[in-house]
């Protein structure tokens, strides 16, 4: 071992100095004493050295596993700002969110005010209206309020994209007016909106490619009529909203989230076999989305297909009152005389509609990849709750119809 402070070996000492010093019993004495002064100096410095590296290696422990001190802002915060929890987010993501956009000072500020309150666990994907420069307990307590969540645009099974007027004159939206109410936010006291005629005028015209619209459907799109050529494309769900985007970003945000859903349904691959491709399979989806229930979605199917194999019009109410914008499922004889694409009585439009007529759920979709097997042609509503009635013939179907006017069911 190296002695280079000297505590194991006697320093040079000048001769005379030797001869002064004590010799036999008392020399020997004198030098044990010395050494053990030189010991006890140097377990005194190992000490120091290492409580010294204790103290160091101990706060280091401290700032490794978090315990100590983390910035953390006062109040209840500033200026609105905008947050987004994305699927699948952990806590500490959701933290690191905050802190990044200036909500809180650090992403402990969140984790350790949100220790003890469960709620903060089952915060869900979307966004969330927050401020900046929030205390840790201030932040978690206005993330688990249900009302600081912007309320996402919800897509019922047949909705369409514009509004429909009944006959009582009362006004339904259509996806476009509920897309534009749910675009809303209120920053800072300043209400912002994408409004129906942004969202409409860029359905009609921007390019299909940058709204969304699947490569399997942009053929198709590119023909239709302008008003026409999103229909279906947006399946029902909830669709979360980013606020202060543009009108083509919000349709494209949607419109994709839409095509993920439909292309799960099957809607591109699951109808291979069937003879249609992915666009007319969807039409033909929105049709039994609108002229059925759930329970007789397989067997409205078939006889979509039965017909299309024969060319035999199709004869829908509901592609009738779609052109018209009614929600009614009847239909006059002069609606039925009319000509149009949409009109399926009439014999100029075998086949089935340009576009989808609604937006169809993952049971319609389903069902027009895989309908029930049979030979029906024809159906009719015959009980009050809406539950069709099939058959093969069309005196089988006169008869239906009798007995349904008779129960009173239309």
């Amino acid at each position: 071992m190296s002695d280079d402070l000297g505590l194991f070996t006697e320093p040079d000492v000048h001769p005379d100095d030797r001869q002064r010093r004590p010799k036999g019993k008392a020399a020997v004495a004198a030098r044990r004493a010395k050494v053990r002064r030189k010991r006890t100096i140097l377990w005194v410095v190992v000490a120091l050295v290492l409580g010294l590296g204790g103290v160091g290696a101990y706060y280091g422990y401290q700032t490794l596993s978090g315990i100590g001190s983390f910035e953390d802002f006062a109040g209840a915060g500033d200026t609105d700002v905008v947050v987004e929890v994305k699927d699948g987010d952990t806590v500490s993501a959701i933290a690191t969110t905050l802190k990044d956009q200036g909500v809180t000072a650090s992403a402990r500020a969140f984790t350790e005010a949100g220790k003890t309150d469960a709620r903060v666990t089952a915060i869900q994907p979307g966004f969330y209206l927050m401020k900046t420069k929030m205390s840790g307990e201030a932040a978690v307590g206005r993330m688990i309020d249900p009302k600081t969540k912007i309320t996402p645009l919800e897509v019922k099974g047949g909705n369409v994209l514009h509004d429909i007027t009944g006959g009582d004159g009362k006004v339904t939206k259509g996806i476009l007016s509920m897309l534009s109410d749910a675009s809303c936010v209120e920053l800072d006291g300043v209400k912002k909106c994408v409004t129906p005629e942004e969202l409409r005028t860029a359905a009609e015209t921007a390019d299909p490619v940058a709204l969304g619209v699947p490569d399997w459907a942009v053929a198709d799109v590119n023909k239709a009529e302008k008003a026409h050529r999103l229909e279906g494309l947006i399946a029902p769900g909830l669709y979360q909203l980013k606020p202060g985007a543009t009108a083509v970003e919000l349709l494209n945000s949607v419109i994709t989230t839409s095509v993920t859903r439909l292309q799960s349904y099957g809607v591109v691959t699951g109808g291979k076999g069937s003879g249609f491709r992915p666009y007319e399979l969807l039409t033909i989806a929105s049709l039994v989305e609108k002229e059925g229930l759930t329970k007789d979605f397989g067997k409205v199917a078939r006889v979509i297909y039965n017909r299309l194999a024969v060319k035999q019009i199709l004869q829908l109410d509901s592609t009738v009152n779609y052109k018209l914008d009614k929600p009614n499922i009847r239909t006059s004889d002069a609606d039925r005389d009319a000509a149009g694409p949409y009109n399926t009585y009439s014999t100029e439009s075998k086949g089935l509609t340009p576009t989808p007529i609604g937006s169809p759920g993952r049971e319609a979709v389903q069902a027009a990849v895989n309908p029930e097997p049979g030979k029906w042609m024809f159906f009719v509503k015959c009980q009050k709750d809406g539950t069709s009635c099939f058959n093969e013939t069309n005196a089988e179907h006169d008869k239906a119809v009798a007995k349904a006017i008779e129960e009173g069911v239309f």
